[in-house]
């Protein structure tokens, strides 16, 4: 694209690497100053790259968020984890972020690629709020032992404890590039990803064991009309006693996760939602690689 941006413009690919549950999502909102990616308790909300763009002045920072670091056991797994790979491939600084106490990583191959890379590496210690002081200094200590040629921080992204700084150093870390997106994008997703997103987070924070990890999210259709936006998603389960559960007696525990989401729908896209949820049994959809290419997975 054309801009006439000073040659002093920084602009990169920020990407974000970690095992599950260590706060990237939380991390990449607190950084982007924007809610976007979903965030639950959960291990593996995260599926898929996204991308995060923060525009100011003299800089564009492109945030990827990346699925938790695992060993797949199943084919959804592999291409999570595929995703994570390519992250590191076109990174122009590595965010590895890790939890208080945490020593290895849960595929010791991608971390000793991150860990390798020839690219300036921060390893930021999240959480820190949950331990003491000299807890946190032995963490930074080990780290820093592990990974000698790191910048070794402590923050909290859930309380804002240095994420600010985090942020200014990250700037400082951009190499001079003109932007690589519009300066008014937030992201590299639809409008479509991003109803789908809401929709599992949903799931994901109401339903127990395999359900929220059987369920895939596939918007049918998105249609703007004036201050309205009509919304028909499918939930795609693995088997029928899945479907069920989603549904519940009398639909009302789908019923929550609608109501729920469109709440969160309109928050994020500042229009009225209408919308409708249908339930889908696609069996086995998560070992299956031709269905999930058909998903969207590669």
């Amino acid at each position: 694209m054309e801009n006439s941006e000073p040659t002093s413009f920084k602009a990169g690919y920020i990407n974000i690497f970690g095992n599950p549950n260590a706060g990237k999502s939380t991390l990449l909102n607190a950084l982007l100053g924007e809610r976007l990616a979903i965030v639950t308790p959960k291990a593996q909300t995260t599926r898929t790259r996204m991308l995060g763009i923060l525009n100011e002045p003299g800089y564009q920072m492109i945030f990827s968020d990346t699925p938790g670091i695992i060993e797949p056991k199943y084919a959804l797994q592999e291409t999570m984890m595929n995703s994570v790979k390519e992250a590191l491939e076109d990174a122009d600084v590595a965010l590895l972020i890790v939890v208080p106490g945490e020593r290895e990583a849960k595929n010791k191959e991608i971390f000793e690629a991150i860990v390798s890379a020839d690219i300036p590496l921060i390893i930021a210690v999240n959480k820190v709020d949950t331990i003491t002081q000299e807890e946190a200094i032995s963490d930074a200590e080990y780290w820093k032992s592990v990974a000698p040629r790191a910048e070794v921080w402590l923050i909290s992204a859930l309380h804002g404890f240095n994420v600010i700084e985090l942020k200014n150093r990250l700037r400082e870390l951009l190499p001079v590039h003109p932007p690589y997106f519009e300066t008014d994008q937030l992201t590299d997703k639809s409008e479509r990803f991003i109803v789908s997103e809401v929709i599992r987070e949903k799931i994901l924070l109401h339903y127990r064991e395999e359900i929220p990890y059987a369920c895939e999210v596939v918007v049918e259709e998105f249609k703007e009309e004036g201050d309205l936006i009509r919304i028909r998603a499918t939930i795609i389960v693995e088997r029928d006693s899945q479907k069920s559960i989603l549904i519940g007696k009398g639909g009302s525990a789908l019923k929550r996760v609608g109501t729920e989401a469109r709440f969160a729908l309109e928050h994020f896209f500042l229009k009225k939602i209408f919308l409708e949820l249908f339930v889908k049994v696609d069996q086995d959809w998560r070992f299956d690689a031709k269905k999930l290419r058909r998903y969207g997975y590669r």
